[in-house]
């Protein structure tokens, strides 16, 4: 079970602090550092200092971590053109030398949109299919020849399609809960498919749509790699427990019952339990990005029952 860092830094957090994260994260051998795409805070945080970029964070980690790998879950599709989000990603994947991985949505939160003046159209999921289909075909277009994509959203002309990342294919990730056109998406486009905050019954079956869908796809059944994304709440002790869950405003019975909380062995047997239905990588939600000591024991007390 690989384990990867998931970042929400329109709670609340500057660059330095997702830095601090990302290289402890590193040192203690986690399989990735991810964070979400949005600039609003959500629920009764205030958000301060205020949101930070998703690329423009990942460029900077880029060039100040060395192995752990990078990625969005989910950048927002209507945050950017899909021709400047392919030449975003490719930058990145460079200055990385290639840790980068994409996961990319349609978007959803209605209000960030409105706060900072970004177009939200009705019509969401028609363009996420185009975006994934050029970012996709601008990195697998050969040097030297060109791309033409004529959609009903987006139109590229003669493109030459560069610049391209540094790995031969950028994973990506598309994710979600929608039960046709989400896994025929998965199927065409990702590397991995990624269903958050789900539980292990909803997990397996959405699993079952993807394989599905691959297969009439013409894909092999272990084509792509399947995840889940979970808050994490982990404490040696029952008080610890409760200390962390205070702190990031959630009940401990909420947590147990809808994440992964309480001791590191009952946090191990919840994953097994996501690894049972065919969870192979599991994106941690760190709410408390203060919460060091916390990476340190998930990578002490739980990573090493789950190899």
């Amino acid at each position: 079970m690989d384990l990867r860092v998931f970042t929400e830094p329109q709670q609340g957090a500057t660059y330095e602090t997702l830095l601090r994260v990302a290289q402890t994260a590193e040192e203690l051998d986690y399989g990735a550092f991810f964070r979400s795409d949005h600039y609003l805070h959500m629920g009764s945080v205030d958000g301060l200092p205020g949101p930070t970029d998703a690329w423009t964070t990942l460029a900077g980690l880029a060039r100040e971590t060395k192995r752990i790998r990078l990625g969005t879950l989910m950048t927002a599709g209507t945050f950017r053109l899909p021709g400047v989000l392919a030449i975003q990603v490719a930058q990145v994947d460079q200055m990385s030398g290639g840790r980068v991985e994409l996961g990319l949505g349609s978007g959803w939160y209605a209000e960030e949109h409105a706060a900072y003046g970004i177009p939200f159209p009705k019509e969401k999921f028609g363009r996420l299919e185009e975006q994934l289909a050029i970012v996709t075909g601008l990195w697998e277009t050969p040097v030297g020849q060109r791309f033409t994509f004529d959609g009903t959203y987006y139109q590229l002309k003669d493109s030459p399609a560069l610049p391209k990342p540094a790995q031969s294919r950028v994973p990506v990730l598309v994710g979600g809960h929608g039960a046709k056109k989400t896994p025929a998406l998965a199927a065409r486009f990702a590397t991995e498919f990624n269903i958050p905050f789900a539980s292990i019954a909803d997990t397996e079956q959405q699993f079952k749509r993807v394989r599905a869908a691959a297969a009439a796809h013409g894909r092999a059944d272990d084509a792509l790699v399947y995840s889940n994304a979970l808050v994490i709440c982990v404490g040696r002790t029952d008080a610890e427990v409760k200390r962390r869950a205070d702190a990031i405003g959630r009940d401990v019975d909420e947590l147990k019952a809808n994440g992964l909380a309480g001791s590191p062995a009952e946090v191990v047997e919840r994953i097994a339990a996501y690894r049972a239905v065919g969870s192979q990588r599991m994106y941690l939600q760190m709410l408390d990005l203060d919460d060091l000591d916390h990476l340190e024991l998930i990578a002490a007390e739980v990573a090493p029952q789950l190899s």
